[in-house]
């Protein structure tokens, strides 16, 4: 039995246990060759005794040492030694991360707003996809896994360990408390796992930050993974935006190859969702520091941001529209006094075309519509006849659009006359109802700590 002060292979003394889980214990100890802290995640005796398991665990904790990326908890050691009662370790040592995990979030608040999710989802995928080039696949996101830290980045924890099959059985009393409510339905069937199977797992996470529950419960882990087999995910609350519910619903697919081709192409959706409902980002500091020794090596990693307000790219649209107008204006006054009589009279155009606006940065007027440098092209040679007009409407706000770009106007045919509009839209708000207790915990097994201190 493990205690407090045990050094392992002469190098790792364990100090404190953080968190316990279906794997193994994690301890906070000290490296005692180069005096700093670290994670040092011993496994359980009932699979140091799979030759199998172990023979996976060293590769794939040969392969995460080489990975660097700030979601990613670093790997640095993994080795075995024999205990003084004459059992084995074997052990993995970790950088030592300390944050928020989200389940602890979720648990306070009951429900999240959406541009905090999405920016979890973005930077989880990211680091998700990091390890799948590297050729990892996680099997277990959930939320406990994920830390928040003081700056906002997000760090998967407990990664890319591999997972022995009587942890990983839904009918095995060993199964993972928790695991099964973020578990991929080829996961619980038995079938081999992929990347897409964490990308599952992490549409289930951001359904559970937005609900304050995952998408499927039970009595136990076998019910929960039929409901992962059949049922479809329960309908998010109204008030998520469209983008959002695209999202969720692709990543829990029940086939693989419905979800995202990739995790960077999901994390580029929970960015491009934020962005089209102008969604304001929630940081939500941890309350511990993001170090305990070593140099910060999580920087660079921004919080999704919201775009600026349509409202402004309308205004600059707006203001175009009239600077046109008034130059063609100025234009049939000046053919009018120059024009001679009888000759029938050509009608300039009066109006300028409709603009919308989108959510994209609009392009800068091509040289064609400068109408006044090419406008002598429409008087006939000889006119007398002072032109035709008709009033200029004054330029309104147009409607937003989210999929239209702005609309050239043909150099040389005038566009019919805009519809005003009365009322200017605008970005509808995300704000989120009164969140509400969630009736099961985010991960199931709330109080265990799993997933803290790089575990």
């Amino acid at each position: 039995m493990l205690s407090s002060e045990v050094v392992l292979s002469g190098r790792y003394r364990l100090d404190e246990r953080v968190a316990t889980g279906g794997m193994g214990d994690v301890w906070r100890a000290t490296d005692l060759i180069l005096g700093r802290q670290v994670a040092v995640k011993v496994l359980l005796p009932s699979l140091v005794s799979d030759p199998d398991f172990i023979a996976r665990f060293r590769a794939e904790a040969r392969i995460m040492a080489a990975l660097r990326h700030p979601g990613i908890v670093q790997v640095y050691d993994c080795g075995e030694d024999d205990l003084p009662d004459g059992g084995r370790a074997d052990y993995l040592v970790m950088e030592f991360v300390t944050g928020q995990p989200l389940s602890k979030r979720i648990e306070a608040e009951g429900r999240l707003d959406v541009g905090l999710t999405m920016s979890v989802v973005a930077q989880a995928a990211q680091a998700l996809h990091a390890a799948h080039v590297g050729g990892i696949v996680h099997r277990d996101v959930k939320p406990s896994n994920l830390l928040i830290q003081e700056d906002g980045t997000v760090v998967l924890v407990d990664f890319g360990v591999a997972r022995s099959t009587n942890v990983t059985s839904i009918t095995s009393t060993n199964a993972v408390p928790g695991t099964a409510l973020y578990m991929a339905p080829e996961q619980a069937a038995g079938r081999p796992v992929s990347g897409a199977t964490d990308l599952y797992a992490l549409g289930a996470v951001a359904y559970c930050c937005l609900t304050g529950s995952p998408p499927f419960t039970g009595d136990n882990p076998l019910q929960v993974a039929v409901r992962h087999l059949d049922d479809p995910p329960p309908e998010l609350p109204h008030d998520i935006p469209e983008a959002v519910r695209v999202l969720v619903d692709r990543a829990l697919a029940k086939d693989p190859a419905d979800r995202f081709s990739s995790a960077a192409a999901m994390a580029e959706a929970a960015r491009a969702a934020v962005s089209e409902g102008s969604l304001p980002t929630t940081v939500v500091p941890a309350a511990t520091a993001l170090r305990d020794a070593g140099p910060d090596t999580r920087t660079g990693l921004p919080v999704i941001d919201a775009p600026p307000p349509g409202r402004r790219r309308r205004g600059k649209l707006v203001g175009a529209l009239t600077a046109v107008l008034v130059g063609m204006t100025a234009l049939g006054a000046a053919l009018g006094a120059t024009q001679e009589a009888n000759t029938p009279a050509v009608k300039l155009p009066t109006t300028a075309p409709t603009v919308e606006s989108t959510d994209e940065e609009a392009a800068p007027p091509s040289p064609q519509e400068s109408a006044p440098a090419q406008a002598p092209s429409l008087r006939p040679a000889g006119s007398t006849t002072r032109p035709s007009e008709s009033p200029s409407p004054e330029p309104s706000s147009p409607q937003p659009s989210e999929s239209s770009e702005p609309a050239s106007p043909d150099p040389t045919t005038p566009s019919p006359d805009p519809e005003p509009t009365d009322t200017p839209s605008s970005p509808a708000s995300s704000t989120p109802t009164t969140p509400s207790t969630p009736t099961t915990p985010p991960d199931g097994e709330p109080g265990t700590g799993e997933g803290e201190g790089g575990g």
